[in-house]
Order: structure tokens, then C-alpha cells, then sequence
């Protein structure tokens, strides 16, 4: 079996590939096997989802999307994705506070890496979740709700505590934003970073630390010619510039329902660049940012070579206990690379190194070098709910200090 990620920068080490059918036959495989790991829609670039024993892939399993009106939540399965799961949310009045960049990506995946999207108001991807199930080592199902003792450990768990199968998700009233596009942002911009990066539901910064593009998602019209010292774009754009922009969400302040603005990129279109890319992201507490930017701005001429863009984005805090925005409002700087580990993996270790007196911890389904410590409290669950390692591999071990 030849299974690699999205990137194909990873190839899978597992044995055997398993795609059960119900929730049964996914408890009994993973009770009787000696290491297991889940699969989502492998948006990963690196091995965090790997094992050398049963890749499990719950895309057979039976579809879930059911909508509590009365209590704004939503149970969803966790290989569906947000792509297949925002127009039925909208279609019932519904909307997710949040969305990624990509709309292709899987819940379950993303809520496990931490995964986020972007505005000062809004958390990430994984502070939506109420209530988890997953199937732990002995094949039972356990489920947990939030103010569970557990489950500020059980949300963001990188697959290190079982096979989540749903997810329980808070809703909000459905809502439009119009999409701007912002060019020509000047470096010294940067000291009204908290006004810039507040003007919007969601925005996010894109630059090669040369020149520097805003994307707009807001509610109101923007009626600032000279917004920041930048000019308006004059048609649609994609994130790199070279690239034609047909695969991104409508821009040109024209209002859409939240699913069609919030992700960069469309839902019937492939995920931008189509695997032709690597990516690290590195998340700085917000008091760090401008420092952060300073320090990376300086070295840009270092990073140019081997980057396609660079994206920054703001996160509210949290409370879960492997996030990255655990306890900490947030700032992430997320790298595109090109495709070529030996030319990227030098660069991201200086990368590394600059933003290292800036408190950063990596996005954990991404290109990374510098581990963190890891949380206390997760490494006692982790032991607790896997006394024998079954769904630990190289990346948990590492994360966990065995």
C-alpha cells in the first residue's frame, strides 16, 4: 500500500488501510489492533497522522449532520467536511462562527490539529466543539460534553486519545460578509497593526515581507479610498499573485452568505495550489505580533527564495489544552513554501529561530522543527485513556516527552 498526504511530501507507513461501515466494526478493529490511527482528508504536512500499524479512514461510515435547532449545536461525523456541512447549516439558518481557509478540509481533522480561521472575535476551528465521541483503546465509545474534567483535553488531542467519530458543534444565527482586497500596505502600517487587523469579522495579512495585501471579510460596505494607504484591488486575486484567482471566494465587496466568504477558496473548486506547496505556521501570543513581523521582515530577503506567501491572521483564546491559543489571544504567520523539503527545512529553521524569543508553537498538522512543551495535563490523559501506546507513533511520542 502507497498512501502519502495531501502534498505528497508524506507517505504513510501503515500496514493496513481500513474504511469500516459502522461504528461496530470500528470498535472491534480497534480493540484488536496493536497501533491504530485515524486518517481525515490527510491536509497535513507532516506525520502526525502516520503509524506503521491500521490507517483507519472513516469515509464508509454512515453520513451525520443533525441540526439542533433549539439548542444551536450540530452533531456532525468527523470525516464530513466543511464544504459539505456549511450549506445544509445555512440552508437551516444556521452558520459556524468560523471557517479555515480551505472549506475541503475534514471537522475531525481539523479540530484535532487546531486549525483555525481568522478574527479578533472569533476562536479557532476547535473552540466550536461541545461535545466529542471517540472510540478509545479497549473499543469502547466514550463521550464527553464540555465541562467534562477531560474534555478540554480530549478536543485539539492530535489522535493521541482514540478515533473521534463526531463532533458536536455551537451555531449562530446565519450571516453575510462582503470580501474586500486591500493592495499596497506600506511595512511602517505595521504600527496600526491592532486597528488593521481589527477592521473586519475576519482579516488576514498576505505578504512576501516586501509587499504586503489585505483580505477584508466584513459585514459593512468599506468606504475608505485611501484605507491605510492602500489602493482597492481591481478585480478578483488570488493569494499568490501570479496565480488566476477563478478557485477564490467573490471579492469586490459583493455579499454572500459566511460559507462563500469566509474560506479563501471555493468548495467546487480543487484546494488551491493542488498539493504544490508546503506549509508551516507558527502562532505568537498578539502582544508579540508586531515584534514578531519586525523580526521577520528583516530577514526577507532569507525567506523570499523558497516562499510562495506568507499569511497573517489573528485568534481569540481558548481554553483547550494541547491549542495553540490555549489562555492566549493569537497571531498566527502561516508559510507557504515551495515544494522542496531540502530548500525549505534550512529556511524554516532560521524562520524558527527569529520568532523563537516570541513564545511561537507550531500548527500542529504542519512543517515544524521546535517542539513546545507539552501540557502536563494532556500527557496524564494521554497515559490514562492509552496505557500501551496504541494510537501513539513518532510525531505523539516526540509531543509527549517518551
Amino acid at each position: 500500500m502507497t498512501l502519502s498526504n495531501w502534498a505528497g511530501n508524506t507517505t504513510f507507513h501503515a500496514k493496513d488501510l481500513h474504511h469500516p461501515t459502522s461504528l461496530d466494526e470500528l470498535q472491534r478493529l480497534v480493540a484488536g489492533s496493536a497501533a491504530v490511527r485515524a486518517l481525515g482528508s490527510a491536509h497535513s504536512f507532516n506525520h502526525v497522522a502516520d503509524t506503521d500499524g491500521d490507517l483507519v479512514v472513516l469515509d464508509k461510515m454512515p453520513d451525520q449532520v443533525e441540526i439542533d435547532s433549539a439548542a444551536a449545536t450540530v452533531r456532525v461525523g468527523a470525516r464530513t467536511t466543511y464544504a459539505t456541512l456549511a450549506p445544509l447549516l445555512h440552508r437551516a439558518g444556521f452558520a459556524l462562527a468560523n471557517l479555515a481557509s480551505l472549506p475541503h478540509i475534514s471537522v475531525g481533522g481539523s479540530v484535532a490539529t487546531g486549525t483555525h480561521g481568522s478574527g479578533d472575535a472569533v476562536r479557532s476551528l476547535a473552540a466550536a466543539v461541545s461535545g466529542i465521541e471517540l472510540v478509545t483503546a479497549d473499543g469502547s465509545l466514550l463521550s464527553l460534553s464540555r465541562g467534562d474534567a477531560d474534555f478540554p483535553g480530549a478536543v485539539v488531542s492530535v489522535g493521541a486519545l482514540g478515533v473521534v467519530t463526531s463532533l458536536t458543534l455551537d451555531l449562530v444565527p446565519a450571516f453575510e460578509l462582503r470580501q474586500y482586497v486591500r493592495e499596497g500596505l506600506r511595512e511602517d502600517a505595521l504600527a496600526h497593526f491592532d486597528e488593521i487587523m481589527s477592521s473586519g469579522y475576519s482579516v488576514s495579512l498576505f505578504t512576501d515581507y516586501r509587499d504586503t495585501r489585505v483580505w477584508l471579510k466584513r459585514e459593512e460596505e468599506l468606504d475608505s479610498p485611501d484605507w491605510y494607504g492602500t489602493t482597492p484591488a481591481d478585480g478578483p486575486r488570488h493569494p499568490l499573485p501570479a496565480m488566476p484567482a477563478d478557485s477564490c471566494t467573490a471579492q469586490l465587496g459583493v455579499p454572500g452568505p459566511w460559507y462563500e466568504r469566509l474560506p479563501h477558496f471555493r468548495a467546487d473548486y480543487p484546494p488551491s495550489g493542488a498539493g504544490d506547496e508546503l506549509q508551516s505556521e507558527l502562532l505568537v501570543p498578539r502582544r508579540h505580533a508586531v515584534e514578531a513581523l519586525r523580526a521577520l521582515f528583516a530577514i526577507g530577503g532569507r525567506i523570499r527564495p523558497v516562499l510562495q506567501i506568507s499569511e497573517v491572521r489573528s485568534i481569540a483564546a481558548d481554553d483547550l489544552w494541547l491549542s495553540p491559543f490555549n489562555g492566549r489571544d493569537s497571531v498566527g504567520i502561516h508559510f507557504t513554501w515551495v515544494k522542496d523539503v531540502a530548500a525549505v527545512m534550512p529556511v524554516l529553521e532560521l524562520v524558527e529561530e527569529t520568532l523563537a524569543p516570541f513564545e511561537p508553537i507550531p500548527h500542529w498538522g504542519k512543517l515544524f522543527t521546535r517542539w513546545p512543551e507539552c501540557p502536563a495535563s494532556f500527557r496524564a490523559l494521554a497515559r490514562r485513556l492509552d496505557p500501551t501506546g496504541k494510537f501513539a507513533n513518532e510525531f505523539t511520542r516526540v509531543l509527549l516527552g517518551e
